[in-house]
């Protein structure tokens, strides 16, 4: 295990505190431990050459620099401590890197770094960040999340109305859609070891999409059972596109939960003359007895999209995740690619001993695509069941998860399971 040199992360981001007379500084972040283990190929639960572990530590503070101006800073850090050489043969975050084999990098970045104004009901932010909207956003499943470098523009003076503005320049997602003007359009962030294909190699950043990209959104709920959102993006020289999605809670039926999303990406610039990408999603959902929550949810993805629908500033073409209602719990990249039918149910009770959760999504795809493979015809069907307990600042989720995928284990079902730690501070 390859150890980094230079300032430890502890010191980095607290040095950033104590440089300024700040008020109300809060220090707060997390320590992870996540196991992943399955079956295909041919192997084993619990091998060596099928399991995955991964350690990260979480450093933020945040505090008033004056009167309506606010600042934060986190750090992240990851690390196998060894495991590699022992238990394990890959790790969750696609930050680490190898030059040689069996040596892995532990790598440490600054993944937010900013500085936010606010005057009256509209803040300004500036700086890196983690970002959430439907089709580019942090995706915080794993281990560390993405981030980016941005600036952020938030008004709420039109009643009951959030208008979002955002400029994203730079990001450290891996492959994100478009790609770099330098020598041979290579993608900015490649990706390390890990299987999650989130973070680039070291944590790098670098240009966010070809030249950056633009978002604007607007959140609304006048109608108080209500929230309708409408996002445009403008992915400069790589694409185009719109989000709309209403949910609402039925006034008829006390607890029943509907929603609705439709989505369109349409390809420009080095993309020109693709088709575009466009899918919609429905969502029935019922909470009206205590301690349940159940759903149904359907959606449809046109067969002539390129694009995924899924984050557009991670990698997009194989299986970065989406924000459609019927997302998979584990396999990413199937539900928003080209002439994906897809069906999700989902359960979750709440007992003393447990939240349990049961998570079933079923794929029918006739032309799944990518820009880089053939058109080969690819269903998936999975399972997921978890149990999650916190004890005091410790979080805990014990999953299984059975798959069946056309392009997985030479077409065979498979299973895996997670275990993930999470101590809280």
């Amino acid at each position: 295990m390859k150890k980094v040199v230079g300032m430890s992360l502890v010191t980095a981001v607290l040095l950033g505190a104590s440089a300024f007379a700040v008020d109300n500084v809060k220090v707060s972040g997390d320590a992870k431990l996540y196991y992943y283990t399955d079956d295909k190929n041919t192997g084993d639960l619990f091998s060596k050459t099928t399991s995955v572990a991964d350690t990260a530590l979480r450093l933020g503070v945040t505090g008033n620099l004056v009167n309506h101006v606010s600042f934060g800073v986190t750090g992240y850090a990851v690390s196998t401590l060894g495991l590699e050489n022992n238990l394990v043969s890959n790790t969750w975050s696609s930050a680490h890197t190898s030059t040689n084999p069996g040596d892995v990098s532990d790598e440490a970045w600054i993944g937010e770094l900013w500085i936010a104004a606010t005057y009256g009901k509209t803040t300004v932010k500036a700086g890196r960040m983690l970002l959430d909207s439907p089709l580019s956003f942090s995706e915080t499943w794993s281990v560390t999340p993405n981030s980016y470098e941005a600036f952020v523009l938030i008004n709420q003076d039109i009643p009951d109305t959030t208008l979002v503005g955002v400029y994203a320049g730079h990001s450290n997602g891996v492959n994100a859609v478009g790609y770099t003007d330098g020598p041979g359009g290579v993608a900015d962030n490649t990706s390390g070891l890990g299987l999650d294909g989130i973070v680039g190699a070291g944590g790098k950043f670098g240009t966010h999409g070809a030249k950056g990209a633009n978002v604007a959104g607007i959140i609304n709920n006048s109608y108080k059972p209500l929230t309708a959102q409408a996002w445009y993006y403008n992915v400069v020289n790589a694409a185009d596109a719109f989000w709309l999605q209403g949910d609402v809670n039925c006034q008829l039926l006390k607890g029943l939960k509907l929603g609705a999303q439709y989505t369109e990406i349409s390809p420009k610039g080095i993309y020109a003359g693709v088709h575009d990408s466009k899918g919609y999603a429905f969502k029935v959902g019922y909470e009206g007895i205590e301690n349940l929550k159940v759903s149904a949810a359907y959606s449809d993805v046109d067969k002539d999209s390129v694009f995924k629908v899924s984050n557009l500033a991670t990698n997009n073409t194989v299986k970065s995740q989406s924000k459609l209602y019927t997302e998979a719990f584990w396999n990413y990249g199937y539900v928003g690619a080209p002439d994906a039918k897809t069906v999700n149910l989902t359960a979750e009770y709440k007992l003393d001993i447990a939240k349990f959760g049961a998570y079933y999504t079923n794929v029918n795809n006739g032309i799944f695509a990518t820009l880089a493979a053939p058109r080969v015809g690819v269903d998936m069907q999975e399972l997921a069941l978890t149990a999650t307990k916190s004890y005091g600042a410790l979080d805990t989720t014990l999953a299984y998860v059975s798959t069946d995928a056309d392009d997985q284990n030479n077409g065979s079902q498979s299973n895996s399971i997670q275990a993930r730690l999470t101590l809280n501070f």
